[in-house]
């Protein structure tokens, strides 16, 4: 089944002021067009420059996610990323008038509000999936993080925190679903020990954190001294702490809300690989360093997985394993419509065909005959009857079968296919054969690189049988 890319219906504001620059700031969510993904616009600037949601664009992860490009920044923008990807939102232009994201609590859930406030709405375009193959894995030993990503029908993550404190133990938080996102996790708050804390504040930095913000953990007992310093620092008459545990008491969301913390993390900075993905990432001692560099890496994985599909090589002068006469005893279609010359390579799982394009095909004489372009249709077609013949050697007696399309999504063309070319014909199965369903993945090269591609399902029917007799009825 087909999903559409998602984007808003209505641009949506909100005001709140950055955690590290303390400077007011207003983000504003627009609606941007298909395949746009998520983009970031300083509007403070002049000429209201843009910077992409990429992991490539990372320039710090030591206080969050910073973004640059052409020496212009945006800070924080994981828990932005994070609403935008919980509630599968393909495509939205994200606009701030100052460096930094609004802080808001110290979550996404104002975000998501104020986005499903806005609308959510489909577009007309197919949402592109990236679905792993194999497992991918990260690690940094130094601060002891381990990721690992492996192949799953959504996008699920697990998280395990342990960073050798008495006071956050060793926890652990899970997202089965995307949908569960809004409910089981934009509400977590980041958080902080407190020895973390004075550091930052000896530099000068979260001018906007407050013990709203922030579930501050306490690791040690406070003497009184400190206590009134961070009275002052944060200006809260009261500031306290019942012996190691959590600054001022907040109350926690949730037993883990610092587990479901990280895991929220995750989703933002994974925003940074581009694209929605069908995978479960499981991560141990996770942060922006981490996340960003595994974010990087899957990233670099898809380009690899995109050059090795547009780039196919095979031997053109390898020994065919069904002639054009082989072709004929399984297939029903007959010059001038047979669009497949030979089959030289035939699994169980695999076919590929050839089909050898001259200006004597027939279709040039009315289409385009001043500039001979091989019609897109007939490269489909001639996908499709390579396929056939995947599909007719699963049963024993071909020439007793027809194989009938039923159905042809997702086609691409990438380039023209002219006079000339040795046109390359690759049919897999994109799942196993089940009551004589075929789907398949086909793809149409040229010198090895890709022109077209299309995902299709036949139907394998017996229409004759040698020993039926002429009376009874036949499929046609």
């Amino acid at each position: 089944m087909s999903i559409k890319q998602r984007t808003i219906k209505n641009p949506v504001s909100l005001t709140g002021v950055g955690l590290h620059t303390g400077k007011k700031v207003t983000i504003t969510f627009k609606p941007a067009p298909e395949n746009h993904w998520f983009k970031f616009q300083r509007v403070d600037i002049e000429g209201h420059p843009i910077i992409e949601a990429d992991a490539d664009l990372v320039v710090d992860t030591s206080r969050g996610t910073t973004l640059e490009k052409n020496g212009v920044r945006v800070h924080t923008t994981e828990h932005v990323l994070a609403a935008l990807m919980g509630l599968e939102i393909d495509n939205c232009l994200i606009q701030i008038d100052a460096p930094e994201m609004p802080i808001m609590d110290g979550s996404s859930i104002k975000f998501v509000e104020a986005l499903e406030a806005a609308e959510i709405v489909e577009q007309a375009a197919e949402r592109e999936y990236f679905e792993l193959k194999g497992n991918l894995t990260y690690e940094d030993p130094v601060k002891k993080v381990e990721m690992l990503a492996v192949p799953q029908d959504t996008f699920r993550v697990t998280v395990m925190v342990d960073y050798n404190s008495d006071v956050l133990g060793t926890q652990h938080a899970s997202m089965y679903q995307v949908n569960e996102f809004k409910k089981e996790i934009s509400r977590c708050r980041t958080f902080v020990f407190l020895h973390e804390l004075e550091a930052l504040l000896q530099h000068n930095l979260i001018k906007g954190g407050d013990l709203d913000n922030a579930i501050v953990l306490v690791d040690q007992e406070l003497p009184k001294d400190k206590l009134d310093h961070l009275k002052k620092v944060f200006n809260k008459e009261h500031v306290e702490v019942k012996g190691k545990g959590v600054l001022n008491n907040t109350k926690l969301q949730y037993y883990n809300e610092p587990a479901r913390h990280k895991l929220l993390d995750i989703v933002g900075d994974l925003a940074l690989v581009g694209k929605p993905m069908k995978i479960h990432v499981l991560a141990a001692r996770p942060g922006h360093a981490g996340n960003v560099s595994f974010a990087k890496k899957i990233k670099e994985h898809i380009k690899k997985e995109r050059s090795e599909k547009n780039n196919f090589k095979i031997d053109l002068n390898k020994e065919a394993v069904c002639t054009t006469l082989d072709i004929m005893k399984m297939l029903p279609h007959r010059p001038p419509f047979l669009l497949v010359d030979k089959i030289i390579d035939l699994a169980p799982e695999q076919v590929v065909g050839i089909k050898n394009v001259t200006m004597n095909d027939y279709w040039f004489t009315g289409h385009f005959p001043d500039e001979p372009v091989m019609p897109a249709v007939l490269i489909v077609e001639a996908l499709a009857q390579t396929g056939g013949i995947l599909c007719l050697k699963t049963v024993p007696d071909p020439e007793n079968y027809q194989t009938y399309f039923v159905k042809i999504e997702n086609a691409k063309f990438r380039q023209k296919v002219v006079p000339g070319d040795s046109l390359v014909l690759r049919m897999e199965l994109a799942e196993p054969i089940r009551r004589g369903m075929c789907h398949m993945k086909g793809t149409a090269y040229v010198s090895g690189k890709l022109v077209c591609e299309a995902d299709m399902m036949a139907q394998i029917v017996k229409v004759r049988n040698i020993n039926t007799s002429k009376n009874e009825p036949q499929l046609a």
